[in-house]
């Protein structure tokens, strides 16, 4: 997978990342499937997530991430990928840019908020749920025979430590983006004790946040853990989950009445 054969972050402390020059440099990238063929064209586009001009980076980040974001898949390429996001979180070219108006983005979006919602969806198609829901449609043997999902589960604990710090940042938005991103990373096994930590988090940011998606993503991943959530749950919130039940339940309807085929999403 590397030109020294190994992939990066392999024989190294399970939270330990790599510096973004060394992920570029060692990463056999031409031999690792992204969404269209193979990632050759990857290691250009990441560079330029430093590039001094905002509009460059902006650019940068959709021409790198849609090479690796298509229907909820996790390719090979998309782990060398989020090592070098989870990398290049604290740069300041990063943390300091925005998108520009040239590249499809909303005007003063921060870069890493960008990134933080891209390692946040990536994570959110690996957590244990999407795994139970392959087991389902694939066999006991669906996280085996996928290793491109097996390998970014694997690496959870490095993303988390270089996520975790973005917590606390000044902006609430990063802040939001880090947590939404951080709660299904914390479901490997070594990062269990840092749920309490985000719960915490999760109650600081329930005043801050409007993205209903993401308010969503938290509040699910809370109740899985088994805390209460009552208190974290505004009325939209609350009008939400219950419109979300009403489909559920006419979809539910459909299926057993025979005018709809599935009662299921496929799992990707």
């Amino acid at each position: 997978m590397t030109k020294n054969r190994r992939q990066p972050g392999q024989h190294r402390h399970p939270a330990e990342l790599a510096h973004h020059q060394t992920l570029l440099d060692c990463t056999d990238w031409a031999s690792l499937a992204t969404v269209r063929g193979t990632g050759e064209s990857l290691p250009a586009a990441l560079a330029r997530l430093l590039d001094p001009d905002p509009v460059v980076r902006g650019t940068a980040a959709r021409d790198a991430l849609r090479e690796v974001t298509h229907q909820n898949t996790i390719y090979e390429a998309t782990v060398p990928v989020a090592l070098y996001v989870t990398a290049v979180l604290g740069h300041p070219a990063v943390s300091a840019g925005d998108f520009g108006h040239d590249a499809g983005m909303p005007p003063n979006h921060p870069l890493l908020v960008r990134l933080l919602d891209w390692l946040g969806n990536t994570a959110h198609d690996a957590d244990d749920e999407c795994v139970a829901v392959g087991e389902r449609h694939c066999g006991a043997g669906f996280l085996q025979e996928y290793r491109a999902i097996r390998a970014f589960r694997d690496l959870r604990p490095a993303l988390f430590s270089a996520v975790r710090p973005l917590l606390g940042h000044d902006d609430p938005d990063v802040r939001h983006a880090a947590l939404v991103a951080a709660i299904p990373l914390s479901e490997h096994p070594d990062l269990v004790s840092h749920r309490g930590e985000l719960v915490d988090h999760a109650r600081r940011s329930r005043a801050t946040s409007t993205d209903r998606h993401n308010r969503n993503r938290v509040l699910d991943a809370l109740k899985a853990w088994g805390y209460d959530t009552d208190n974290l749950e505004s009325a939209a919130d609350i009008a939400a989950r219950e419109q979300q039940a009403r489909r559920m339940a006419e979809r539910a309807y459909r299926a057993g009445s025979g005018t709809g085929s599935h009662c299921e999403d496929p799992p990707f």
